[in-house]
């Protein structure tokens, strides 16, 4: 993963001790949860000690090693297991420049989040872990990049594909792009995310 990523702006008092917490909960040390996630342990521990603020990527690796969500990463409040989230309750969070809405309730095997990827954003992060993802384009043209294959996905469409496929996002336009999407949640404490910075630009 590219530890050099930018932070993001945005006061998150509840991302530090929540991050310790949680590896803890699963047993992991500083050393195996680092690793899992692509990260050094100090990047890591940094995180941990509120020295430094994570991006929407190691939010969503950390919480899959985790077996938990974004959302209780940072310690919102979503009501658990609620089958109904209202639009009052739906706080933005802006993570490595993207603005995310947590879309579902948390306690489930799936996590849906509102997303809007502005322009020129973390397009060189490739993902790769178990489970699967589904997105479907709001506003905007998504470019996504499955494997060896690009896709430009317009406004009413979605894709929806094995996350072991190495894939990556990004908007094609200046006015970026808004999504639905959707991921399974790895309820175990060895589920691991690779992200790293690809070469060169997406064709």
């Amino acid at each position: 993963m590219n530890e050099s990523e930018p932070v993001f702006g945005g006061d998150l008092p509840a991302v530090a001790p929540q991050l310790r917490a949680l590896r803890r909960r699963t047993g992991l040390t500083l050393e195996a949860a680092a690793r899992s996630a692509g990260l050094s342990p100090a990047h890591l521990s940094r995180l941990e000690t509120g020295q430094r603020q994570p991006s929407l990527p190691m939010l969503l690796a950390l919480a899959r090693i985790y077996g938990t969500t974004v959302s209780e990463l940072l310690g919102e409040t979503v009501a658990d297991r609620d089958a109904v989230v209202r639009a009052a309750d739906m706080e933005p969070t802006r993570a490595g420049g993207w603005t995310y809405i947590q879309a579902g309730a948390s306690g489930r095997a799936m996590q849906a989040l509102r997303v809007r990827v502005p322009y020129g954003t973390q397009g060189d992060i490739v993902r790769v872990h178990p489970g699967e993802e589904w997105l479907h384009v709001l506003t905007g043209r998504l470019r996504l990049r499955l494997g060896d294959t690009t896709h430009l996905l317009a406004p009413g469409d979605s894709a929806h594909f094995d996350s072991l496929t190495p894939h990556r996002l990004a908007a094609e336009e200046h006015d970026g792009v808004e999504l639905l999407f959707v991921h399974t949640l790895l309820q175990s404490p060895t589920a691991t995310l690779c992200l790293g910075p690809l070469t060169g630009e997406l064709p």
